[in-house]
């Protein structure tokens, strides 16, 4: 996945599959479990703190005051799984039937029209001040952190220094940790409680620090842009601003499907023989916030959801091994039936279901190869 204007690849906590594009933005960017991983606790590394300490030199140049320094790197160290995932990213070409199954879920369209409901206020107020749709606000916040379930908890100082040592993409993530020392600044946020994805995107939408310094809104009036409280007005603010500022049309939609012929509009079928689509300018808006029709055919797939719409209309293609959707849903519960769990049945043929179909092909003698197919289905009666 490239780098956008403001996201970058952070893995499938994030989801972070390649679907035409780039999955990043499912599932909170880069969430970890509530508990840190081990290997995402601070390590020693003596290159690290020499590095660390060569920064903490030239940060006033950067108008970093001794304080912030000293605040910030309080407790901050080198996260040796930070590394280890923006090392192992791998660019999975998920198809957009894949990426939807996911992205409109029953599961993330019910909690959405739930969360929609609760927050209904501040969404349509934001949707006065800014012009933008109030759904697809909320199907931002939706897939970006599942509304705010899974916003990451790795201290974002430790993450941007840890990259910006690695050198990989060390200026970008450099900028990355200036951006998030002048916001500790500032007195947004404490340091400690300045926490977001292993790469540094924060708050319910999301934000790297460079675009939370650029977009980020105080909505509540209380002084700060606070995108990680567990009220997410700021957050959806500042995703409103955002969209607002690359290019939103107030009273557009961002598309729609089309199931006949179609005049009008400029039509894209992003995976071939699956289902088009007519979109407008705010649908290049949505992709200024992450650059992929994937994504943005899923933001607005899943607005229309929160807004009571069903699912789409037209089917996929069978896939490269001659499945259907509902197939890879009968494979995943027959395998589960049988003790070997996929962790749900949801059609996405994940690392978990082929672990699954590993194990049922040990046990039963068979090639294993982790692989589904026709015969596999069959196979399981």
């Amino acid at each position: 996945m490239s780098i956008t204007r403001r996201h970058f690849a952070i893995g499938i906590g994030a989801l972070g599959l390649a679907a035409c594009g780039n999955m990043r933005g499912l599932d909170g960017g880069g969430t970890v479990p509530a508990a840190l991983a081990e290997d995402l606790r601070p390590a020693p590394n003596a290159a690290y703190d020499a590095w660390v300490s060569a920064f903490r030199a030239r940060a006033g140049s950067y108008g970093i005051s001794n304080d912030t320094l000293a605040q910030a790197f309080r407790g901050a160290g080198y996260l040796p799984g930070v590394v280890k995932r923006d090392r192992n990213q791998t660019e999975f070409n998920r198809t957009l039937e894949d990426y939807l199954a996911i992205a409109a879920s029953d599961e993330r369209v019910t909690k959405g029209r739930a969360a929609f409901a609760r927050h209904r206020g501040v969404l349509s107020a934001l949707e006065d001040r800014y012009g933008v749709d109030a759904r697809i606000i909320a199907a931002i916040w939706g897939l970006e952190s599942f509304y705010g379930e899974r916003r990451g908890n790795v201290p974002v100082i430790s993450a941007t220094s840890t990259l910006a040592f690695d050198g990989r993409r060390g200026a970008f993530f450099e900028k990355q940790l200036v951006a998030a020392l002048k916001i500790i600044q500032k007195g947004d946020i404490t340091a400690d409680r300045m926490t977001g994805s292993w790469a540094g995107a924060m708050g319910h939408t999301q934000f790297i620090p460079t675009s939370y310094e650029t977009f980020a809104v105080d909505f509540t009036g209380d002084g700060r842009r606070d995108i990680w409280s567990e009220d997410p007005s700021d957050a959806l603010a500042s995703t409103a601003a955002y969209l607002a500022r690359n290019g939103w049309t107030r009273g557009q939609p961002w598309g729609r499907e089309v199931t006949g012929a179609a005049s009008g509009g400029r039509i894209i079928q992003p995976q071939p023989g699956g289902p088009r689509f007519a979109v407008t300018g705010n649908f290049d808006a949505i992709k200024r916030y992450n650059n992929s029709d994937s994504y943005a055919i899923g933001v607005g797939h899943l607005s229309d959801r929160i807004g009571g719409a069903g699912p789409l209309k037209g089917s996929f293609p069978p896939d490269a091994t001659g499945l259907t959707k509902d197939d890879r849903i009968r494979l995943q519960q027959r395998l589960t039936a049988r003790g070997f769990d996929t962790g749900g049945a949801d059609g996405v043929i994940g690392s978990k279901t082929q672990d699954a179909i590993r194990a049922y092909q040990s046990a039963t003698g068979a090639a294993v190869t982790g692989d589904p197919s026709p015969a596999l289905l069959r196979s399981l009666g």
